[in-house]
């Protein structure tokens, strides 16, 4: 019998790499408590929340193998998440222009007697944007569910001048590490 495969999130992103990934999988989006402590690093809160994630799923599903996956983007020190309201969209659009951040993306699978986690880091650069580009994107309202306020696939590409590192990552889900965690690769 062939385990069933949950993905902890709502992410349409992350469910669109899990098909590309040919995967059959069921999602359940997580109701885990997102809050945690400032002192972690973005290595560590992406893993914490994507461990946190995963096992509350886990715990509803015991005989799954359930993966739980989460993102930051962090510029100058600061971790910016989801935006707010569109203020806050264009306070992180102005902060990015021009200026290189990371990305980083924890993915967790959890199975009967196993539970791994990885973080991936994806350093983007944005091309300089002027006011009338960031409001054009934040009217097309790609930025208000993504980390950072934007996604680099879609409306969001025209903003990042390049990347280095993992593109599938800076979407927010790891593709490789996954496919390494579920045994599709050695």
């Amino acid at each position: 019998m062939k385990t069933q495969i949950i993905l902890a999130s709502g992410s349409a992103r992350r469910r669109e790499l899990m098909d590309l990934m040919g995967l059959e999988f069921e999602v359940e989006v997580s109701e885990a408590d997102e809050h945690t402590d400032n002192a972690l690093s973005p290595d560590e809160l992406v893993r914490v929340l994507s461990c946190r994630k995963a096992k509350a799923v886990f715990e509803k599903h015991k005989d799954a193998c359930v993966i739980g996956s989460d993102t930051v983007v962090v510029y100058d020190n600061l971790v910016l998440g989801k935006p707010r309201d569109e203020a806050d969209a264009r306070r992180m659009l102005k902060m990015l222009s021009g200026k290189t951040h990371t990305v980083y993306t924890g993915i967790a699978v959890i199975r009967e007697g196993l539970e791994l986690t990885a973080c991936d880091a994806t350093s983007v650069t944005f091309t300089e944007l002027t006011d009338r580009e960031i409001d054009d994107y934040i009217k097309s309202g790609d930025p208000m569910d993504k980390a950072g306020a934007y996604g680099i696939q879609g409306k969001g590409s025209v903003l990042v001048k390049g990347i280095v590192g993992d593109y599938f990552n800076v979407m927010g889900f790891p593709v490789a590490e996954t496919a390494r965690f579920l045994g599709l690769v050695k």
